[in-house]
């Protein structure tokens, strides 16, 4: 073979592997595009139609979280870090979840839109004044909401803790070995920064506390 057409095989063979490499990473991209959309797909829906939202944190072929909703608990030694998450408070103002640390952190996912959020959040104000003596630091994450609605919730219901403005879900996406899914669901994050317990559920009093309060007791 000639020197030339060895050197157009080779720019050929060089081409083809460039377009392969680039084809392949477009296709991780739509990949991720589309797992993000569907990710953040399940969190906005799951309070409006009750149907059933897919369970990624599960490990095992039952990936479904039920209409109901569930509790997810980890063990100390295997709990997942925190993502970092920052942002614009409905209020006003700046928060990183990195100030409470030292503290334990309960996240909660709500919606002025969303009815079981309405009916949950007397609970997660009773929980939130009875455990802040034991450094228990409670935030919202408001998501698909405008900020006007969002602060006239807050205040309609006194709560005393502050909120993210998060309409895109961002924050929700950034858990994801510990995905949220639906709305409303609750994270608590322990004092080292470590997700400990995942609520996908509205919820009561007598079931939030006692969650808390042994976390909370954790030495």
């Amino acid at each position: 073979m000639s020197r030339g057409w060895r050197v157009s095989l080779l720019r050929l063979r060089t081409r083809q592997n460039s377009e392969f490499s680039a084809g392949k990473q477009q296709n991780r991209r739509v990949r991720r595009r589309i797992a993000v959309m569907a990710c953040l797909g399940l969190l906005l829906a799951g309070c409006a139609n009750g149907h059933d939202a897919v369970d990624q944190s599960a490990g095992t072929a039952q990936r479904f979280v039920s209409g109901d909703g569930t509790l997810t608990q980890y063990p100390r030694g295997a709990r997942p870090i925190a993502p970092t998450v920052t942002g614009d408070l409905v209020s006003g103002g700046k928060f990183s979840l990195a100030s409470y640390r030292g503290s334990m952190a309960v996240l909660n996912f709500w919606g002025s839109w969303c009815a079981p959020c309405r009916a949950e959040i007397i609970h997660l104000v009773e929980v939130a004044d009875t455990t802040k003596d034991l450094g228990v630091r409670f935030v919202g994450v408001n998501v698909r909401d405008s900020r006007d609605k969002a602060a006239a919730f807050d205040r309609a219901h006194q709560v005393p803790y502050p909120s993210l403005f998060d309409p895109a879900g961002r924050v929700a996406l950034a858990f994801r070995d510990t995905p949220p899914n639906a709305i409303p669901a609750t994270i608590v994050i322990d004092r080292e920064g470590r997700v400990a317990a995942v609520f996908r559920k509205p919820l009561v009093v007598h079931e939030l506390r006692p969650v808390v309060t042994k976390i909370a007791a954790e030495n």
